[in-house]
């Protein structure tokens, strides 16, 4: 089975913008302040809620679950979003690329939970 083709993936992803916002986008009618992106960070965790797939967010990263195809295509979106806040973007990215498997973004914590209750 080629990667993409059929098959589970969790992406652990992080988009920040950096820079002049776009003179027509939303942060530039904003006050200055503390250097905050949550304005930007929260536009493209609507879209992740609103792909429908299993997604959890934490101070740091946003993880999502899905189909390769589904998967990228959120992600692509949710830096879409955060274009109008600035000049530039920063994306990093993890994968877990596991065919087969599904609801391993509870999955895998239920398994870590067991095993620290083992220990």
């Amino acid at each position: 089975m080629a990667v993409g083709q059929t098959g589970c993936m969790i992406v652990a992803f992080s988009v920040s913008p950096s820079g002049n916002p776009r003179p027509d986008g939303p942060a530039a009618q904003s006050q200055p302040g503390d250097g905050s992106v949550h304005d930007a960070v929260a536009a493209a965790v609507k879209v992740v809620r609103g792909s429908g797939l299993p997604h959890r967010t934490s101070s740091m990263f946003t993880e999502i679950e899905g189909e390769w195809d589904q998967v990228m295509g959120v992600v692509k979106e949710a830096v879409e979003a955060v274009a109008p806040y600035g000049s530039r973007i920063s994306l990093v990215l993890k994968a877990d690329i596991r065919p087969g498997h599904t609801g391993e973004l509870d999955g895998k914590l239920e398994r870590l939970e067991a095993a620290l209750k083992d220990q």
